[in-house]
């Protein structure tokens, strides 16, 4: 999806705080902002929603039907390449 943050379920709550040395600027400069989360079919993007809601942020919400309604339904989708995709965490 065009300008999305890549963050796994299992890090959020690390990328989303900015106390932590793996906080992502992307969300935490912009806790005020819309903010759509979405996951391949819509579960773990409504747990990530709820969770982002209690973090602080008060503009989330989550994609019924996640990555494969949206590209079903023909919106934009870029492709990964090795420098955009995310880098493990050790």
């Amino acid at each position: 999806m065009p300008e999305a943050v890549l963050a796994a379920r299992g890090m959020l709550e690390w990328y989303a705080d900015p106390t932590t040395p793996y906080a992502k600027a992307e969300l935490t400069t912009k806790r005020d902002a819309r903010i759509m989360v979405a996951c391949a079919s819509g579960g773990r993007s409504l747990l990530a929603a709820q969770t982002l809601q209690s973090m602080g942020y008060p503009n989330v919400v989550s994609m019924a039907g996640g990555f494969n309604e949206w590209s079903k339904q023909g919106f934009p989708v870029e492709k990964s390449t090795p420098s955009t995709q995310p880098q493990s965490q050790a």
